[in-house]
């Protein structure tokens, strides 16, 4: 059964227009739980309450509200809000090509595949295979249910990805964040933690080789108490010691790997030799929060 697409747009790439479906890229794989009522385990209606009128609000009786300061709001009408919307237009105008290792992940918001639409197989095709040629993303923009959202594509996959993406202002400054800047780290832990990088390195990220454990849990206990068995909780993992001697951290962790130690404090790499068959180079990823409601 082909995908649902959620919708449609047209790629402006200069004088060239090419229309494309939008399809979900991903989908979360949270469990979900309803809220029931301890008592007679029957599920709970959640409703608005006024506090100060002392009564149950009906949805038709609720109005958007801006808190400009402590309690105090500004009335804001949905037609309001409407007629700021940005104008009605599937159009994904192209503002600039940049290298994708310059774009920060950080700026990732949601992602979604671009497929060609009807009659857009040629332009589409052309676009795909000279990005991915020129190792160049796309930087526009593009109105998605009224509201403007700076977008990114770029090829993958030998067709073309859509990443919607957080303003500038959006994204949270590091500057006052403690990188551990003070901390001095000497030659010799960082020649062992150079040497564990190498040895845990592979040369591509291979996401199927990875699945949610939580999860896979969560799902047989659900399955037992379904079936009526009895449910056992897994014994609490043991604290993992804290780390007082780095040094001897990192080679606690090369001898976990099976990894000799002897060359970390070599000046040059460790030979192809002593690190065995891990390849020297670590792909990139960027990590999939495992449980939230963000969508």
């Amino acid at each position: 059964m082909p995908p649902h697409a959620l919708g449609s747009g047209t790629i402006s790439f200069g004088l060239v227009s090419i229309p494309v479906k939008l399809y979900t890229a991903t989908s979360a794989g949270n469990v979900s739980f309803n809220l029931l009522h301890a008592k007679c385990g029957s599920r709970i209606k959640q409703q608005t309450f006024c506090p100060v009128c002392n009564e149950t609000v009906e949805r038709s009786g609720l109005v958007k509200g801006y808190e400009f300061t402590k309690d105090q709001y500004v009335r804001v009408a949905d037609d309001e809000l409407k007629a700021l919307e940005g104008e009605a237009s599937k159009m994904i105008d192209i503002l600039e090509f940049v290298p994708l290792a310059q774009v920060d992940p950080v700026y990732f918001e949601k992602a979604y595949y671009l497929g060609a639409d009807k009659g857009g197989e040629k332009p589409y095709r052309l676009l795909a295979d000279a990005m991915a040629q020129a190792e160049q993303v796309a930087v526009a923009k593009f109105v998605m249910r009224g509201k403007e959202s700076l977008v990114l594509i770029r090829p993958a996959q030998e067709g073309l990805l859509l990443h919607t993406m957080f303003f500038a202002d959006e994204v949270r400054s590091f500057a006052d964040v403690d990188k551990g800047q003070s901390a001095n780290v000497r030659e010799g832990e960082l020649d062992l933690a150079l040497q564990l990088i190498r040895g845990l390195a592979r040369d591509e990220f291979k996401p199927e080789q990875y699945t949610d454990e939580y999860r896979k849990r969560v799902l047989d206990m659900l399955e037992r108490k379904v079936e009526g068995r009895e449910v056992t909780a897994a014994p609490a993992p043991a604290e993992r010691p804290h780390v007082i001697d780095l040094m001897e951290a990192l080679k606690a962790s090369l001898a976990k790997k099976g990894l000799p130690a002897e060359a970390a404090t070599a000046k040059k790499p460790p030979s192809k030799a002593a690190q065995g068959a891990a390849p020297k180079v670590a792909a990139k990823a960027v990590p999939k929060r495992a449980s939230g409601g963000r969508k």
